[in-house]
């Protein structure tokens, strides 16, 4: 909250708080929020009903507990619209100069550390690739690759990397290129009898940025050249980042380049919760200065789940519409434009049930173990996963979760927090959730 140094007394509720709901979401929807305390009153001024509507609606129960559980009283909150008038303009980031460097590194300069929304799903992803920047060529982040599905901001990460090396150090020699361009540049090197002045360009760089490296998988040839280039620029310390659209273990590789591979840094760019999508929506709406409420924005994001580059493209759809026909964007625009690629409601919606009906075959419990009070490890492990997955794949709120599984929220916090780590340090186990999810998306909806 915006004036919390007013009232210290309201540091440990809020940051109880916090601690419920997680960082990302407390300062998306909380931290901005003017607030006025007074005899078990609390005022919360907010920008506009959308505003007020999510908090009243997914966090207002949690803050009153916090506030009962801290000071022990039951409090109030009044809702006070106060809409910001004059729109701020945003200020415009610093663009990014990167000096003359006779080598073509093919970088798109739009692409930048800057722009880039960082965010628990992708924020090792976002570390890692910093930490190529700071240390270039270093053992411990050579090779780094990235894999995610397609649109999730693979592509903007590696360009920023590029950026980032020649702003900081303008003489080096930077390329990024696609795994097609690769494949296509090594075929015609062949047919003109230029393979030695191919590998030259290549094995001479400081940092090769190539994308999609799945479309080099599978080709024989090809791999053994880029096998070979890789190697030559490993062994110079030189600096290497991929990405690719799946995991290092499922491309059709040698086994050498495998085992190279798996050797540096392997970083997944998972899916954007709902409340990075605003953010990403609310960021291309200030760099281009087009007055869209958030209200439009939620709504966009709530029906885009999957891919970053369609959510974009969805804005500036909207845009180019409303600026066509000089209107004031709104839901009803949004919904009637963009019905062709928004997800509906029931498509969304996931039963609990299903959740816990998908874990207890997977780890062969019964149904009535999920909320009963037994806390063996056979029974708690995966009353905790489905937890998680209850908190990732619907719309309830944690209380409401809680109540699923017959336990309190903090209960909810503490699993979802407990199988969130060891997805983080467990590839194993994070190929398991997601087959577990799969699962559930596949059952029909009730």
């Amino acid at each position: 909250m915006d004036n919390l140094a007013t009232y210290p007394e309201l540091i440990p509720v809020f940051k109880d708080i916090e601690t419920i709901i997680g960082k990302d979401t407390y300062d998306m929807w909380l931290r901005p929020t003017h607030f006025l305390y007074e005899n078990t009153t609390l005022t919360l001024s907010l920008p506009n009903q959308f505003w007020a509507q999510t908090i009243r609606d997914r966090y207002e129960r949690i803050i009153m507990d916090a506030f009962l559980k801290h000071l022990g009283v039951n409090i109030t909150i009044i809702y006070e619209i106060q809409p910001q008038t004059p729109s701020v303009t945003p200020v415009p980031r610093p663009e990014v100069i990167i000096p003359k460097n006779p080598f073509s590194s093919r970088l798109n300069t739009s692409y930048t550390f800057d722009n880039f929304i960082e965010s628990p799903s992708n924020r090792f992803a976002y570390k890692a690739a910093e930490a190529v920047v700071h240390k270039l060529g270093a053992r411990e982040n050579n090779p780094l690759v990235i894999y995610s599905s397609p649109g999730l901001g693979k592509t903007h990460l590696l360009h920023a990397i590029g950026n980032q090396i020649l702003k900081e150090h303008p003489e080096t020699k930077v390329l990024y290129m696609s795994g097609e361009e690769f494949v296509s540049e090594y075929i015609e090197a062949l047919q003109n009898k230029e393979a030695e002045s191919f590998r030259k360009k290549y094995r001479t760089l400081d940092c090769f940025l190539m994308d999609d490296i799945q479309f080099v998988s599978g080709k024989e040839a090809c791999t053994l050249e880029f096998f070979n280039t890789f190697n030559a620029l490993f062994e110079s310390r030189k600096q290497i980042v991929l990405s690719s659209d799946r995991t290092p273990q499922q491309l059709e590789w040698d086994e050498r380049l495998s085992s190279r591979l798996l050797s540096g840094i392997i970083t997944e760019v998972k899916r954007p919760n709902l409340e990075t999508r605003i953010a990403i929506l609310r960021q291309k709406r200030d760099s281009i200065n087009f007055d869209i409420g958030d209200d439009v924005l939620a709504f966009i994001a709530e029906g885009i789940q999957t891919n970053v580059r369609e959510l974009e493209g969805s804005l500036f759809r909207l845009v180019a519409y409303c600026s066509m026909h000089s209107v004031v964007p709104t839901i009803s625009i949004a919904k009637e434009l963009l019905s062709d690629i928004l997800v509906s409601t029931q498509d969304k919606s996931v039963n609990v049930n299903v959740i816990k009906k998908i874990v207890g075959k997977h780890f062969n419990i019964k149904m009535e173990d999920f909320n009963s009070k037994r806390k063996t490890q056979s029974v708690a492990w995966p009353r905790q996963i489905a937890m998680f997955l209850t908190t990732e794949l619907t719309d309830l709120s944690l209380p409401e979760i809680g109540r699923e599984f017959n336990r309190d929220h903090s209960t909810v916090v503490h699993a979802r927090d407990v199988v969130k780590e060891k997805i983080e340090t467990d590839p194993f186990f994070t190929a398991e959730i997601n087959q577990i999810i799969a699962e559930v998306k596949a059952v029909d909806k009730p």
